[in-house]
């Protein structure tokens, strides 16, 4: 089933490295959380030991913000309960701003985002070019926040199953963020099957941001959206990956853009487990 999320204000999805300094000194700092991530690459955690923002949380994409690898997928998603308890022991509660960030285009930030978003949290946000737009100091020593209070109550963003992404790709725009030689099948160095849901549309992660990592402008963001499927600003758009994980950033993208953002978060790695669905190859939808 499709979840439909509730019409809840929320601000801005990306912050400067400028406001995020305000706001750290500020009468109402936000919970920071590093969710250095990289695809096969080695583990964040060293990176965070070696030096973070002063006060951040280092959060473990793979073993705090995802379920255990299987039929929903290499990244599904963290049991709600799990998740609110990872979330309260970095402090986060209901009224206070979060922000979080990583060391590469904003997968693993958008993920927690995503994460945040869906579970009902209004105030959060991702650093814009991530660690590497920080000017400020940065510090070694972990820090031992307050035990926060909050709950996460699931329908904060739509998202998708393998049934309703299969249908949005047949009547509306689905939107595959892998790269685009994955989208053609030409090579799948992850999944077992190569190809794209028959009907998606091609959209790398990568031309969502600037050399720097930063996200474009919003108007760039909503022309490439529009061109790609023909839509207006404020329609439903659905978007998937490999694993959930740089959809998010793809989502995040969406609502800069306008757009709302529905995610297949079991995305290519749950689609290509089941043999039953069909699969395209090439450049065309299919």
């Amino acid at each position: 089933m499709t979840e439909t999320p509730t019409s809840v204000p929320v601000p801005s999805p990306i912050i400067s490295a400028a406001g995020l300094a305000e706001a750290l000194a500020g009468p109402r700092p936000p919970v920071v959380l590093d969710v250095r991530y990289r695809l096969g690459g080695p583990h964040g955690r060293p990176d965070y030991d070696a030096g973070h923002i002063p006060g951040a949380v280092f959060v473990d994409l793979d073993a705090e913000l995802a379920g255990v690898p299987g039929e929903r997928g290499r990244h599904p998603l963290p049991d709600v309960a799990d998740f609110g308890a990872v979330m309260r022991r970095a402090g986060v509660s209901a009224g206070t701003p979060v922000v979080a960030y990583d060391g590469h285009l904003g997968w693993g930030a958008a993920r927690a985002w995503w994460l945040l978003r869906w579970t009902g949290h209004a105030d959060v946000r991702v650093l814009d070019g991530g660690l590497a737009a920080w000017r400020g100091p940065l510090e070694k020593d972990a820090p031992s926040p307050a035990e926060g209070d909050f709950e996460p109550r699931p329908g904060g963003l739509p998202l998708l199953t393998a049934d309703t992404a299969a249908e949005l790709a047949r009547t509306g725009l689905l939107l595959d963020a892998r790269a685009g030689e994955r989208y053609r099948g030409e090579v799948e160095p992850i999944d077992a099957v190569a190809g794209h849901i028959p009907g998606a549309v091609s959209a790398p992660t990568g031309e969502n941001v600037d050399g720097d990592g930063r996200f474009l402008a919003p108007a760039a963001l909503t022309a490439r959206f529009a061109a790609l499927g023909e839509v207006e600003p404020g329609a439903r758009v659905g978007v998937y990956c490999g694993s959930g994980v740089s959809g998010a950033q793809q989502a995040l993208a969406l609502e800069l853009a306008g757009f709302v953002p529905a995610l297949y978060a079991g995305s290519w790695s749950e689609w290509s487990r089941d043999p039953a669905r069909p699969v395209a190859t090439g450049a065309q939808p299919g």
